[in-house]
């Protein structure tokens, strides 16, 4: 079944006047979590000088949110189930605020296990967002506008990608690093003083998101959002709504995977652009960072391109031209020297900019009541964004901390996404 067919998913308010205010506090939820996961390319390289670390213990960072991912997935889709839409997004915004706001005692004493606690609480709250926002987004209008509608969302996530690497750059990173020889060279006083310094300039970020985070969620608990209702097919059982059950759809089954290899994509590139903008192209620190921002904003242009494109071609189409553009730039940075590679990091950016939104959407497509359910699987795949950056770390330092050979992982990544969009993607035929 193709994304246009009509779905058996209902609003309880008959008239769309009603959307307008909903999918903008929607919205909102795309470009918060935008924010977390965005830092982290940011906060990656700055822990890892902070807290003295080797690269596969900095992507420890990514490792702690996408594995709350794969812990809170079923439990956020439970909670979707029992309690709605609402309530599930409250409880999420509170519990990402009580993370962001550990970073405060983390930084206080240089703590990298607290660090991952509060983005492992993070995670947590991020997962209970997009379990609900996610399917939420997809069926708050018309369902032949799903796939449309969910990418015109995911483009303040975009929004997001580009903002997040200027706040942290500018709030965050320093621009100074000593070598190993140099750290060993000062007085231990000294060390530890720059140390410490280093921690503490994720505090008052982190402070300020905490608190926006409660604004919001305040602002949640007084608006009222007009809740979805699933309608069961004519003959469907009731037995095969369950959470297990749903992976039946061939579809949706293979969607997951493709988000798993997505998500990790996604993750690597952004987890090691700075440290590969760094050592590939020669710039700074600080001039990487801001690099970052610039992929951030082709990523952000690529939403709102590809939302525009998916009115002229298929979603499927789009995803396999996107998926070899990808996979190409990829290569170009592995093999390429110099300013080519910032150049194809960006691309990157630009064209990984629609797979989420549409891997999603062409996962859920038709299936009904049984939406909430394979929401849940499709957020538990975000694991993948635990996994691929840790292997790439590993990968990493066994090449003697050469990044460039970190990116074959990725690439992998795309061509697993290539087949989904040329095959994975097709409903079985009832």
């Amino acid at each position: 079944m193709e994304i246009g067919t009509k779905s058996s998913i209902k609003l309880t308010e008959t008239s769309s006047k009603g959307y307008l205010l909903p999918f903008i506090l929607i919205v909102s939820l795309f470009f918060l979590w935008g924010m977390a996961h965005n830092l982290n390319g940011v906060l990656i390289p700055h822990l890892k000088k902070a807290c003295q670390l080797n690269n596969s213990q900095s992507a420890l960072v990514d490792t702690s949110v996408f594995f709350a991912y794969f812990i809170m997935a079923l439990p956020a889709g439970y909670v979707l189930r029992k309690w709605g839409y609402k309530l599930s997004i409250i409880i999420g915004l509170v519990t990402f605020s009580v993370g962001a706001f550990l970073f405060i005692p983390a930084a206080d004493h240089r703590m990298y296990e607290l660090f991952l606690l509060a983005l492992f609480i993070i995670g947590c709250g991020l997962a209970l967002l997009e379990t609900a926002a996610n399917p939420y987004a997809a069926v708050l209008g018309k369902p032949e506008a799903a796939t449309h509608r969910l990418n015109l969302a995911a483009s303040f996530n975009g929004l997001a990608a580009m903002v997040a690497p200027v706040v942290g750059t500018t709030f965050i990173l320093s621009g100074r690093s000593y070598s190993e020889t140099e750290l060993a060279a000062m007085s231990e006083s000294n060390r530890l003083a720059y140390l410490l310094h280093e921690a503490s300039s994720v505090k008052m970020p982190y402070l300020i998101l905490s608190l926006i985070l409660l604004v919001v969620a305040l602002v949640f608990l007084f608006v009222k959002l007009p809740e979805i209702q699933g309608e069961k097919k004519e003959g469907e059982k009731a037995q095969n709504s369950g959470l297990f059950a749903v992976l039946r759809h061939k579809h949706l089954s293979f969607s997951v995977i493709a988000q798993f290899f997505y998500v990790g994509a996604q993750v690597c590139v952004t987890s090691f652009f700075i440290r590969m903008a760094q050592q590939g192209a020669g710039v700074d620190e600080k001039t990487a960072g801001y690099f970052l921002g610039v992929y951030g904003l082709l990523f952000m242009g690529g939403r709102f391109v590809g939302t525009l494109l998916l009115r002229y071609t298929t979603a499927q189409r789009l995803l396999a031209i996107y998926a070899v553009c990808c996979a190409v730039l990829a290569a170009v940075a592995i093999s390429g020297t110099g300013m080519v590679i910032l150049y194809a990091l960006g691309g990157l950016g630009f064209f990984m900019s629609i797979m989420f939104p549409t891997i999603f959407s062409l996962g859920i497509a038709g299936l009904g009541n049984e939406t909430k359910q394979a929401s849940s699987w499709l957020i538990m795949s975000i694991v993948g964004g635990a996994v691929f950056p840790f292997l790439t770390g590993m990968l990493i330092d066994a090449a003697n901390d050469n990044t460039k050979i970190g990116y074959s992982v990725p690439l992998t990544c795309y061509l697993v996404i290539l087949w989904f969009a040329l095959n994975g993607y097709k409903p079985a035929k009832t």
